[in-house]
């Protein structure tokens, strides 16, 4: 997988058009271009633009669902739109699997957006893409840095339950895990930490954390206690009872998420494996006290999980709706 370098820094929200046409040395990255639609749709993302803004008007959460779905995308045979197809006669798609199956949302946001762009230029803009720059477009909405994302992607023609259940790591991994997982795609051990900061926005299910707030000791006392109130011990009860991964700023993109695994307030073990006695301490603290840096980081993560294994050229197609091939 390509890897891609920047040539300036994100200072703020509106610096961070991060020319990072940059990857002139990967044949990926000379095929996914930002102007990739400028000719052929050019109404494409401000229609994704600003429908991203009128749904995080209505839901903030939706940004860290779009964000989640673009990470479960990319993990699963690359950035190919696989993740919005429906099972069908040929195979049994990914939102089945188990990092997926009533979890997994903003489908019909993507659906939203596509249905618009196939209105002013049909059959021009894949799904893939739509999901990408929706992604980036919620990360700004919610505060985050801005960049240039890559375009030109095509949507695939399957799907793979069983690469969706070995590929996503999920919230009880160990740090040695994170890294193996994300190893797998290309992606560096400070990609890890970097993107593991998507967990200053959203929420997650009281199953997905249970196990930590009454079994783990490397939790904050009085945090896990208040986690308690609404996740109850046994299985079953309160299951789906929501909390905000970033308890302080749950639906702003900011540096949040790294102040708390430092006193021991991380949601999922996964989270907390960052902040641990472990090679990732020093990031983590790096990230805490710097929000800059870790945009810059971010930045840069997102650009190289972006283009994990595309399809270009002639690959796969450009679905009229997403949830199925044309």
């Amino acid at each position: 997988m390509a890897s891609c370098a920047t040539s300036s820094t994100v200072n703020n929200t509106s610096l961070a058009w991060i020319v990072v046409l940059l990857c002139c040395c990967s044949a990926v990255c000379a095929q996914l271009r930002p102007d990739f639609y400028d000719k052929t749709c050019p109404q494409a993302l401000s229609i994704v633009s600003a429908t991203i803004k009128q749904v995080l008007a209505r839901e903030p959460r939706m940004g860290a669902s779009l964000l989640r779905l673009h990470f479960h995308d990319c993990f699963v045979n690359g950035c190919d739109g696989s993740v919005l197809l429906d099972d069908n006669g040929t195979f049994i798609g990914e939102k089945t699997a188990g990092a997926n199956a009533n979890s997994a949302r903003g489908f019909d946001v993507i659906d939203n957006i596509k249905t618009q762009i196939e209105k002013v230029c049909s059959g021009v803009v894949s799904c893939a893409d739509i999901l990408t720059t929706a992604t980036r477009d919620a990360v700004v909405q919610l505060g985050g840095p801005r960049w240039a994302v890559m375009l030109g992607r095509r949507d695939s023609r399957s799907a793979s339950l069983s690469a969706a259940n070995r590929n996503l790591p999920g919230p009880g991994s160990s740090l040695a895990a994170l890294n193996s997982a994300f190893a797998a795609q290309g992606l560096s051990a400070q990609d890890v930490i970097a993107l593991s900061g998507a967990h200053t926005i959203g929420q997650a299910s009281c199953r997905f954390f249970r196990t930590r707030i009454y079994n783990e000791s490397n939790i904050d006392k009085s945090f896990a206690a208040s986690l308690q109130k609404t996740c109850p011990f046994n299985s079953g009860s309160g299951d789906n009872n929501l909390s905000p991964l970033d308890a302080v700023t749950p639906n702003f993109f900011d540096n949040t998420y790294y102040k708390s695994l430092t006193t021991k307030k991380g949601l999922f073990h996964s989270d907390q494996e960052l902040f641990n006695g472990g090679s990732a301490d020093a990031k983590v603290t790096v990230y805490s006290n710097n929000q800059t840096a870790f945009f810059n980081d971010f930045v840069a993560a997102m650009l190289k999980m972006g283009n994990i294994k595309p399809l270009t050229g002639t690959q796969g197609e450009v679905r009229k709706n997403c949830r199925r091939m044309n």
